[in-house]
């Protein structure tokens, strides 16, 4: 199974059109809250996206059909004064699961990474997404610790 990653054009109407297509199945997945993208957020977040400093997607494509999408942010470890990227949405179509397709993306984003002298790379997942943790473990992603006596980071949230 050949699949080409590459870093979307947010002004390319095919890319954006891709993007929000699986951004929206990963919205309507049981992982991603089982609602689909409001019109608001399909209407808007390709601008959003474009006019978010360091913010970048890659859409992975199998016979030119989108199965996999990773929406990115570049920021900076303070600690280490180095630039970092935060996957801050992965998705893997549910058609292309279980064929090692994330282990693909998160190689891709991790080359960009190394290639833009990033520090590490970043995400969020559910506890109870057991199928995403096993991936990303076996990529070699684990809990943020400073060190055993303060445990692990815990990831918070403020609607507004």
């Amino acid at each position: 199974m050949a699949v080409e990653f590459f870093i979307a054009d947010y002004e390319n109407a095919e890319h954006a059109k891709q993007v929000v297509y699986l951004l929206n199945s990963y919205a309507e997945d049981p992982m991603g809250g089982a609602q689909p993208l409001s019109s608001f957020a399909k209407d808007n977040l390709i601008d959003a996206l474009h006019k978010t400093p360091g913010a970048f997607s890659v859409l992975g494509r199998m016979d030119s059909q989108p199965i996999a999408l990773a929406n990115c942010f570049t920021s900076l470890s303070t600690f280490a004064c180095k630039p970092l990227i935060n996957i801050h949405d992965l998705v893997v179509h549910a058609d292309a699961r279980g064929k090692g397709v994330s282990q693909s993306l998160l190689s891709f984003i991790e080359k960009h990474a190394v290639a833009n002298r990033c520090c590490k790379v970043t995400l969020e997942v559910l506890e109870g997404n057991q199928t995403a943790r096993a991936a990303y473990a076996k990529f070699g992603f684990d809990a943020f610790s400073l060190d055993d006596a303060t445990g692990t980071a815990i990831f918070l949230q403020k609607k507004l």
